[in-house]
């Protein structure tokens, strides 16, 4: 089985400098993302993406977040709540939620095939 990660976010005080940071760091290019992504830079390609957006004050906005793949987000959300996990910004394609420790993780609807 290969890994449910989507995508780990990270938020930005200053994004021109977080962006160079991973961008040297890790030798990849963060390109302004597409319709419906949100707002920000991530990377491109098939496996997992690395993203960066300005720091808000919003529930995805104050920490670094892994974002798992799930292909049916209603069933998803509510199993997070049937494991005493917490929705906090549930959405059609991305959700924001917490664990059943109080750890903060996204959901990211599988793209159609």
């Amino acid at each position: 089985m290969a890994s449910p990660i989507r995508l780990v976010e990270f938020p930005a005080d200053e994004p021109a400098r977080a962006r160079r940071f991973w961008t040297v760091l890790l030798g990849v290019e963060l390109e302004d993302r597409a319709d419906g992504e949100g707002d920000g830079w991530q990377t491109g390609g098939d496996g997992p993406a690395l993203g960066l957006h300005p720091r808000g004050t919003g529930p995805g906005d104050r920490v670094s977040l892994p974002y798992f793949s799930v292909s049916d987000m209603e069933a998803a959300l509510n199993r997070v709540r049937e494991l005493g996990g917490e929705v906090i910004h549930p959405g059609e394609r991305w959700s924001v939620c917490r664990d059943s420790e109080g750890s903060p993780f996204g959901l990211a609807l599988d793209a159609p095939r």
